[in-house]
């Protein structure tokens, strides 16, 4: 493409004016505002916040009202007539444009505002560069209508393009070039390095004030310059271009006051870009990325281990022993140049011979303005099998500390590469300012890592390991902590083994987040636990909760749902506290519904009785019970989420893992999840009755003998009589206590085959004291018996029931097929 423009290169004392404060944006494909700059900002009103994210159209007044009021005129690509800014915020055009318009709005001076719009294409989600600028700043330049070489009139400036080849022609045209990414709001160093060039081959932004003189648009950081400066700054260009003396002194204080606002500017720009999250990873990926291309060529931050691990404040001042860890580098080299030289993850221990040690020691910056070969042939030799000279030599380095409550918790190395003006002390001023800024951050985001690590361990010590298998059933878990709340929550759920092979489930929720809700969860479940082994029904164990509750204090608030399976009666006993229904899927017809209970009040509200619902089941029906953070989403009725659940619950799986995660899918994709989450599902496969031999033995010392026969026949009919000497053993010892301590009534003894892998036992009498392990010393006549168990049994117990207690004892069965199946 050709602009008809010869490419005459512009006279040096118009440079001056094309330096000017740029507004930039970049939009997505939707149309909406990704980058907003400060310059931004103060050419159109909206700050950052307020723009990102909003629809480019309503924002940009060139482009709405404007275009009402038909104050404006176009130039299209390179000089021509070009289809406006409004369309290329709609993407129908794939060339740049460039345009003037008058800003025109109640409470406001009229502004003129020259525009430059680029097209991108690429990966990226950036799709339109926006530049403008005020022309009313080139006012002073033309009052009287001359300005040393100039006579137009400020109306006569228009927005241009100059290709590639017209653009070499400028001067300074390196430094132009590689200043481009520095107008750019803060992104990635991809995003920039991307956009530039785009920006270059489309045609680079110049002001035109006829057809053969035109101005390259130095890159700004968008520093307002005050009308008095920028006069004597162009009086002291001309009389130097004259040959005249020049007075230096108010230039240079010039050039120093713009100087410290563009590093203010930056500050300014990084403080809004970092902190935006507490997660220790993000920031500092932020803090790394804010430096480079701004401030620095590369950017690599070092942290103590401790820091990292979100471990405690690390304790005392680093030393050759402190290992660091690399945790994120950034430079605008080629993609992963340095990936072998500076292994973004590594853990080193600095030597003591080192900037760097220097730096993590005396907690102050170290400014290298060049490092000679020398020099980064010492440094380079202090670390074993590196070599760093490709990095570090002729190159100006600065590294700063990442400090918090006068404690190194990091440290940033930044450098320049040759040609780039060096590190200086104003830099060295800055540098530890953004360090000091990054230190804080950091901090916040490592004790906010502290503080959830120990939450997530609470609350992880009192989440219970669930046996995926039990007496005549499995069980399938999933825990999924708040999503805006923190890891810690009052959910929680467990699974309890009962006498007679019964299992009690148990899902809770206690009301409120956060140390206090999983203390108090922590006390409910244990409670649930030791009232389950007193062989309370549900209805009366949510009562004696709820009195527990009430005097634990007024705070104390939560729902509840227990129940207890009966693998060989094939029923459920359900009461409810406040809780959401469970549901219950039908083997036999893949139906699922949601279980009709009395709701019950929460635990802790007091006076209100609970009921037992019974519902009889089949082998192979499911029970799942979960929270309501599960089914539950702001702004949306909680029946959508339990008609999910319902949905979901009856899909068929391979296994009881990935009936969960089908679950878990497709309710927490919904979005709007706050809570966090407890799901326990049940798998419900009874026992048959032929896998149960239960006989009734009286108090009497000569049943002992008998048990043990009964229990070898039943053995063999099983085909397990491999195990009969150490079940009858154990047999003898529990049969032995039942009729020693028991008061004359009936004793029972159970033989149970559960599943394919293991054999119950259970003996049961009148008497309510439970055995425990007793020392037996070498003349002891007693005591000796649940040793026994204790050293045979591959687990053992006993529980208090309705008319005493029963010790229990289980065996691992041998994998041997079962008779007739």
């Amino acid at each position: 493409m050709d602009s008809g423009v010869p490419p005459t290169p512009p006279r040096q004392p118009y440079a001056v004016a094309g330096r000017i404060p740029l507004a930039v944006i970049v939009v997505d494909g939707d149309g909406l505002v990704t980058h907003w700059s400060t310059g931004a900002r103060r050419l159109f009103g909206p700050t950052r916040e307020q723009a990102v994210g909003q629809s480019a159209v309503d924002l940009l007044p060139v482009s709405g009202a404007l275009a009402a009021e038909g104050e404006y005129e176009e130039y299209g690509a390179y000089g021509g007539l070009g289809p406006g800014l409004d369309r290329s915020l709609n993407g129908i055009t794939s060339y740049p444009s460039a345009g003037r318009a008058r800003l025109s709005e109640p409470g406001r001076d009229r502004v003129d505002v020259l525009w430059w719009a680029y097209p991108m294409v690429g990966p990226g989600h950036e799709r339109l560069l926006v530049l403008a600028a005020d022309a009313t700043q080139f006012t002073s330049e033309s009052e009287g209508g001359q300005s040393g070489e100039r006579g137009e009139s400020v109306e006569r400036i228009a927005p241009g393009f100059a290709l590639h080849t017209e653009f070499t022609g400028f001067p300074g045209f390196d430094e132009l070039a590689r200043r481009l990414p520095e107008i750019l709001p803060s992104m990635s160093v991809q995003q920039s390095t991307r956009i530039v060039s785009q920006v270059l081959d489309l045609g680079y932004p110049v002001l035109e004030f006829s057809h053969l003189d035109r101005v390259p648009v130095t890159p700004d950081w968008g520093v307002p310059r005050r009308a008095e400066r920028q006069q004597r700054q162009r009086a002291a260009l001309q009389a130097a271009a004259a040959g005249q003396p020049v007075d230096t002194a108010d230039l240079e204080q010039d050039l120093e006051y713009a100087a410290v606002r563009e590093r203010l500017e930056f500050l300014n720009e990084v403080s809004g870009r970092i902190g935006t999250s507490l997660d220790l990873a993000r920031t500092i990926r932020e803090v790394t990325s804010a430096a480079v291309p701004r401030f620095a060529d590369f950017a690599g931050t070092h942290l103590r281990a401790a820091v990292l691990a979100g471990e405690g404040f690390p304790d005392g001042p680093p030393d050759v022993t402190t290992v660091w860890h690399r945790v994120w580098v950034e430079h605008n080299d080629e993609p992963h140049r340095w990936d072998d030289t500076v292994p973004v993850g590594e853990a080193i221990a600095f030597p003591e011979q080192t900037p760097f040690f220097r730096c993590m020691v005396t907690g102050e910056p170290v400014l290298i303005p060049l490092i000679s070969e020398e020099m980064g042939n010492r440094i380079s030799g202090q670390f074993e099998k590196r070599d760093l000279r490709p990095l570090i030599n002729h190159r100006s380095m600065l590294i700063v500390p990442l400090k918090a409550r006068d404690v190194v918790l990091g440290f940033m190395v930044l450098m320049r590469r040759p040609g780039r003006e060096a590190f200086n002390d104003m830099d060295r001023t800055t540098g530890a300012e953004l360090a000091a800024r990054a230190g804080l951050v950091l901090d916040n985001a490592r004790m906010y890592t502290y503080q959830e690590n120990v939450a997530e361990t609470l609350q992880d010590s009192m989440l219970p390991q669930v046996a995926p298998r039990m007496a005549g059933c499995d069980a399938a878990t999933r825990y999924l902590p708040g999503a805006s709340l923190g890891r810690v929550g009052g959910d929680w759920f467990d699974t309890i083994k009962l006498p007679g092979s019964r299992t009690a489930f148990v899902v809770g929720d206690v009301m409120g987040h956060g140390l206090n809700s999983a203390a108090m969860m922590g006390q409910l479940r244990t409670a649930v636990q030791t009232m389950a082994t007193m062989e309370l029904p549900p209805a009366q164990l949510l009562r004696s909760l709820d009195d527990l509750a009430r005097r634990l204090g007024e705070q104390y608030l939560a729902t509840c749902l227990y129940a207890v399976y009966d693998p060989i009666g094939s029923e459920l006993q359900i009461s409810n506290a406040g809780h959401i229904p469970p549901v219950l899927v039908r083997a036999a017809d893949g139906r699922s519904e949601l279980l009709e209970l009395p709701t019950g009040a929460p635990i802790g509200v007091g006076g209100v009785p609970f009921e037992t619902a019974r519902f009889p089941v089949e082998p192979g029906d499911r029970l799942v019970m979960c929270t309501d953070g599960l089914v539950e989403v702001r702004g949306e009725d909680i029946g959508v989420g339990l008609a999910t659940l319902c949905e979901y619950a009856a899909h068929p799986a391979a296994s009881m893992d990935d009936a969960c995660d089908t679950i878990i899918r497709a309710l927490n994709t919904r979005g709007g999840r706050k809570d966090d989450v407890a799901l326990l599902m049940a798998r419900l496969n009874g026992i048959a009755a032929e896998d149960v031999a239960d006989w009734p033995l009286s108090a009497e010392p000569r049943e002992v003998g008998r048990a043990r026969r009964l229990v070898r026949g039943q053995l063999a009919v099983w085909g397990l009589a491999e195990l009969s000497g150490n079940v009858e053993l154990m047999v003898s010892e529990l049969v032995t206590n039942a009729v020693r301590h028991g008061h004359g009534g009936q004793v029972n003894l159970r033989l149970t085959r559960s599943g394919s892998d293991t054999l119950l036992c259970e003996v049961s009498d009148d008497d309510h004291s439970l055995p425990t392990l007793l020392n037996a010393g070498p003349e002891s006549e007693f005591g000796r018996g649940l040793r026994v168990v204790s050293r045979l049994a591959r687990e053992w117990g006993s529980s208090r029931t309705e008319v005493g207690k029963a010790v229990w004892f289980e065996q691992t069965l041998p994998r041997v097929p079962r008779p007739g199946r």
